[in-house]
């Protein structure tokens, strides 16, 4: 008997034990970093400040949360769509309204507090949601690339103009990038099962009439069929970047992308994208790095293409988006993050 057919059939029950799911959930993210601090720092005593430690944290600490989020975001957006037309969903956020939608979720990304493997599962929600893949890939940018904790340590370290450009530019680069993907028709390079709504592993039309067992039980299967889709990307994805992570070479950035250097920003991107971080923890090598001479406007270029193109972020989106979409992602958006950054080099010198 599968999970899903041992759901309680009465409302009483189904409340309950959504409620206990939810609980759990909680509970386990709430746990997920201390449980892993206690196990290898008391358990094992390896050394907090070791460079091995940290990776095997990293990757075990954002294995566990982005699993959590996948599961939550994934049972949300497929319950929540059950309720609604997939083509209404198009039609309203589509077409004359595309520009707008990409203002819309880029500000939803602004206050979404995701570095960029996180925000894939919400990805992945709104375009199985009927969401346009074009305003989708706005929120995908946005989210990690602008949010409150990078504008708080940006103004508390560098002031309220360089915020206040750096939130202008990303805001910029992800409306931009998302309205330009949107006209490109970039929609039939989304992987199909994205778009597949399920019930028993049969794929429905129409989802009006469900009961809502039916409903918690088309949740609990997307679930499942998602996380057995992607988990080796996730793994592989999250590895990646628990082994760069805390390895960055700080004198070959002021070596190649220094000021004298008229390709500095294109170094500072090319070397940004394989890195994996979140703004918070991206932030002290900006400051070091500045405090070492570094043009603000390379900067910003490095700090964008760390939390918006990060290398485990696009295995992660490969498993969902085929490879012409991929590329024209990474295309349009390092684009704009290179013109943002020689922009601002210029005007703050």
């Amino acid at each position: 008997m599968s999970l899903a057919e041992r759901v309680p059939t009465t409302h009483r029950g189904q409340v309950l034990t959504l409620t206990a799911a939810a609980a759990a959930w909680v509970t386990a993210y709430w746990v997920n970093g201390w449980l892993w601090d206690a196990l290898l720092y008391n358990g094992f005593g390896m050394d907090p400040d070791a460079r091995l430690t940290g990776t095997v944290h990293f990757f075990l600490y954002d294995t566990v949360k982005i699993a959590l989020l996948l599961v939550a975001i994934i049972f949300i957006v497929t319950v929540l769509r059950s309720y609604m037309s997939i083509e209404r969903t198009r039609a309203l956020l589509g077409g004359k309204r595309q520009g707008v939608g990409n203002v819309m979720a880029a500000g939803l990304g602004v206050v979404t507090p995701f570095c960029s493997c996180s925000a894939v599962p919400a990805f992945i929600g709104f375009v199985a949601a009927g969401v346009p893949i074009g305003v989708t890939l706005s929120f995908l940018i946005a989210s990690p690339m602008v949010n409150e904790i990078a504008i708080g340590m940006l103004f508390s370290l560098f002031g309220w103009q360089v915020t206040a450009i750096y939130i202008g530019a990303g805001l910029i680069v992800a409306i931009v990038a998302g309205w330009v993907l949107g006209r490109l028709g970039v929609q039939k390079w989304v992987e199909p099962f994205v778009f597949e709504t399920k019930l028993n592993g049969q794929v429905i039309d129409s989802s009006a009439g469900l009961t809502f067992d039916q409903r918690i039980q088309m949740g609990m299967e997307e679930v499942v069929t998602i996380l057995r889709k992607i988990w080796p990307y996730l793994l592989v994805g999250i590895g990646l970047g628990a082994v760069i992570h805390g390895w960055v070479p700080t004198d070959f950035f002021t070596t190649y992308a220094g000021p004298g250097n008229p390709f500095g920003v294109l170094v500072a991107v090319a070397i940004g994208v394989p890195l994996y971080s979140n703004a918070a923890g991206i932030m002290p090598l900006v400051e070091a790095l500045y405090d070492k001479g570094l043009p603000m406007g390379t900067l910003l270029a490095f700090m964008m293409a760390v939390v918006a193109l990060s290398l485990p972020e696009l295995i992660l989106l490969r498993r969902v988006l085929k490879p012409p979409l991929l590329a024209a992602f990474i295309g349009v958006t390092a684009t704009g993050i290179v013109i943002i950054g020689y922009l601002f080099n210029l005007i703050l010198t």
